[in-house]
């Protein structure tokens, strides 16, 4: 049976998740003030640069005498830093609050328990770890790129019943179902990248956007090692920024950035590196196969998302991945499509 504390926290991470898509790069939060078993405030992170949760469930606060003798529930462990906004730690402490419950601690070097010791210092009462699983998995972006120092990745695609992901000579053949196309830009919406390789900018001429879907739209990437790519396509209109991976030196122009990689070097943990210091927390990956696979192979991935498309046959063309990485977490119908979600542990 679910604790009290528990019962309060759920609540918070509910309204974190609220964030999804804007507020990159920092995590979704989420903050419920409660006094005397009442919920009297609640608020989350809504986006980049925006207030924070607990400025938000603070300001929500009718009566500002009860927030002393009210316990406060935040989903990380508030800001200690000035950044975008001042240390929510102080904010807290102004207000007398005593009482704070917290999910996790901030992986952030800036922060790192520092907020937490702020509400010690001050004479709070804190509790950390209520809900901790799950708040992990909620911004298991941000904990991949402070912990292991590179986006976290989805890699997605999709392929027939028959294992291909494209027919022969790369030509573009449509695979999965409308449904799919859509989940897909809420998928782009969500992250702050989205990536190609040279095959697939060239023969798919994609776009890149969230056309089918309302939300931020992501940063292009496409690895075009010696600089082949025509420059009518969609990804260099100028409409949204493209970062280009390449072994070539080669000028900017408007909203086209190229970032010239070691030539001697693997390509991919430099593209990773570049990415960390471009505050990029996620990446979707949308193929084609040898990009797919060389981030497989070098475990570089960490969630694979597949629509197979089980009434629909190539007979030959060009491979799908194989799928001997990682577990098989779970299959869904969605139309005339299964999503098969994968992850790397």
């Amino acid at each position: 049976m679910a604790t009290t504390d528990e019962k309060y926290m759920r609540r918070a991470l509910e309204l974190a998740q609220l964030g999804n898509g804007y507020t990159s790069p920092n995590p979704m939060v989420g903050c419920v003030v409660v006094h005397n078993g009442q919920i009297i405030g609640e608020g989350w992170h809504q986006k980049y640069g925006g207030p924070h949760a607990e400025v938000n469930a603070i300001a929500a606060v009718e009566d500002k005498s009860l927030l002393p003798k009210s316990r406060v529930y935040v989903t990380l462990e508030p800001c200690s830093h000035y950044g975008k906004t001042p240390p929510c730690a102080d904010l807290l402490i102004s207000h007398g609050v005593k009482d704070v419950v917290i999910c996790n601690t901030d992986p952030n070097p800036l922060v790192a328990g520092r907020g937490i010791k702020k509400l010690f210092e001050s004479g709070a009462q804190v509790k950390v770890g209520v809900l901790e699983e799950q708040g992990l998995a909620l911004n298991r972006r941000f904990f991949t790129f402070h912990t292991q120092k590179r986006p976290y990745v989805f890699l997605k695609w999709a392929e027939t019943a028959d294992g291909f992901i494209a027919a022969a000579n790369y030509r573009q053949e449509q695979i999965s179902g409308r449904l799919a196309q859509r989940l897909v830009h809420k998928w782009r919406s969500e992250e702050q990248a989205i990536m190609v390789g040279s095959r697939t900018a060239l023969y798919d001429n994609p776009r890149l956007n969230t056309r089918l879907w309302q939300g931020q739209q992501p940063l292009r990437l496409v690895i075009d090692k010696q600089l082949l790519l025509p420059p009518h396509l969609h990804l260099f209109d100028g409409s949204w920024p493209t970062v280009v991976y390449t072994h070539q030196k080669q000028q900017d122009r408007e909203n086209v950035h190229f970032v010239q990689l070691e030539a001697g070097e693997l390509m991919l943990p430099q593209i990773m590196q570049d990415l960390y210091q471009r505050n990029v927390l996620s990446v979707l990956v949308e193929g084609g196969t040898f990009l797919l696979e060389s981030l497989l192979q070098e475990n570089l991935w960490d969630e694979a998302l597949v629509f197979k498309s089980p009434s629909k046959l190539l007979l030959a063309g060009v491979k799908a991945p194989g799928m001997s990485y990682g577990q098989l977490k779970s299959i869904q119908t969605l139309g005339p499509d299964q999503l098969l979600h994968y992850t790397r542990s």
